[in-house]
């Protein structure tokens, strides 16, 4: 059954009867599935009028609540629902998501424990662990639940292979290195492709198209477009394997990888930037990652926070922003006066490097090209959601990932208007410093 017709026949039960508690947090989770977190939120109240004493409730409420960035309702939800049935392993589960995403990690692993000395033993369980251990900097038990990711329903990648790499010398056996995850993940694995072809064998790599150009210089015998069925091999991995399979610790993180930039691109880039304007800063910004990204609503921001840095003397904004998002900038008013659209000139990420060799600073909400402008060396100034990626850990202004990055991190409260105070001053400093202004 598809969500309108589920809400549909939901809406006809709670017509007929409505007293339904189950009905109405049934109706709750689907409006939750359909992102539609405040009408969940008020559906699920709605129940609990009806059947205040029901944990499933109070528990969907609760997972409701933490979609919503409501982390102190949300926990205070599932404790009652643990209240009322303490052993029930969803609840555990649910609970565990709740306090990962509120930040509380030893809460987190606590619960999970609660969850595994009942008897609880599944991928998304496991995958819970993983986000927690590796957000904590605990990669060597991280990346081992990380291979957890293979049993989940919302696994994109390839199944897990009976023809595993476990790390080890190939001694001339080929391998094939699928992707999986999005453009960012595969440049962050990409600084291991260089000890894989060290290791002696043939390799297979499979790569987005946008990325081709970019990561061209790694040493595979092959590139190949994902989904496409590879020449024969004798061994595979997840290129997201390859931090575990290396025994990555935070002492051991290999350098982000040497990109291959064409000399098109950079003479696309000279031609789009022109002449440098003598005493001035050009800060490249992106305010969105892909939206089809599960969470790119927590992560993201909107086009308007950024004009601040347009207010700084000695600044001038160029927007690196793609997808459905970059419409903001024809609609602020704002396109070629105070942000100039680089957008329509970038064809793949080749063009964006070229383009980031010629800024002298990014400012940017997470995605994509925080990894590929750390990965250059540009300085990157990144800012960050409450809880973000596992790369950024959960403190600090630096990631041992990439040396010219610092970051900016949202508190509990998850507002952005002091990350964006913050990063303004910051910039202010660093136009002084560079051109004594």
């Amino acid at each position: 059954m598809d969500h309108a017709q589920a809400t549909t026949t939901l809406e006809a039960a709670l017509a007929a009867n409505p007293r339904d508690g189950v009905a109405w947090s049934t109706l709750g989770h689907f409006l939750r599935r359909a992102g539609k977190l405040e009408g969940a939120i008020a559906c699920h109240r709605r129940g609990l009028e009806v059947a205040p004493a029901t944990a499933s409730i109070w528990s969907n409420l609760g997972n409701a609540l933490a979609e919503a960035g409501r982390f102190d309702e949300a926990l205070a939800a599932h404790a009652e629902a643990l209240r009322l049935e303490p052993d029930v392993p969803a609840f555990l589960f649910n609970n565990a998501v709740a306090l990962r995403k509120a930040g509380r990690f030893k809460d987190t692993l606590a619960m999970i424990g609660r969850a595994e000395a009942g008897g609880t033993r599944t991928a998304e369980l496991r995958w819970e662990r993983a986000l927690t251990r590796l957000q904590i900097g605990d990669y060597v038990h991280g990346f081992t639940d990380y291979e957890a990711r293979h049993g989940l329903a919302s696994y994109h990648g390839r199944p897990a292979s009976d023809r595993a790499w476990n790390g080890g010398p190939l001694d001339g056996r080929t391998l094939f290195l699928s992707t999986e995850q999005g453009f960012g993940d595969a440049i962050l694995a990409a600084r291991y492709v260089p000890l894989v072809t060290a290791q002696r064998g043939r390799v297979l790599y499979e790569c987005h198209p946008e990325l081709r150009r970019v990561l061209s210089g790694l040493g595979a015998v092959a590139v190949l477009p994902p989904g496409e069925p590879p020449p024969a091999f004798d061994v595979e991995a997840s290129q997201m394997s390859l931090p575990g399979l290396f025994g990555t610790t935070l002492a051991s993180i290999p350098p982000p990888v040497t990109l291959a930039v064409p000399d098109s691109s950079r003479e696309k880039a000279a031609r789009r930037l022109g002449a440098r304007e003598p005493g001035t800063l050009r800060v490249g910004i992106v305010w969105s990652g892909r939206v089809t990204f599960a969470d790119n609503s927590r992560r993201a921001t909107s086009l308007a926070r950024f004009l601040r840095f347009a207010e700084v003397p000695g600044v001038r904004l160029y927007s690196l922003q793609k997808g459905p998002p970059e419409a903001e900038l024809a609609d602020s008013g704002v396109a070629g006066h105070l942000v100039t659209p680089l957008g329509p000139d970038l064809d793949d990420f080749a063009d964006t490097a070229a383009m980031l060799e010629q800024l002298d600073l990014v400012i940017m909400t997470d995605s994509s090209v925080a990894h590929l402008a750390g990965s250059l060396g540009t300085p990157v100034w990144n800012l960050l959601q409450h809880v973000p990626y596992w790369v950024y850990g959960f403190a600090g202004e630096r990631t041992p990932w990439y040396p010219t990055m610092r970051l900016f991190r949202q508190g509990p409260d998850q507002d952005w208007d002091p990350v964006f105070v913050r990063a303004a001053d910051a910039l202010r400093d660093e136009v002084r410093r560079r051109t004594g202004r």
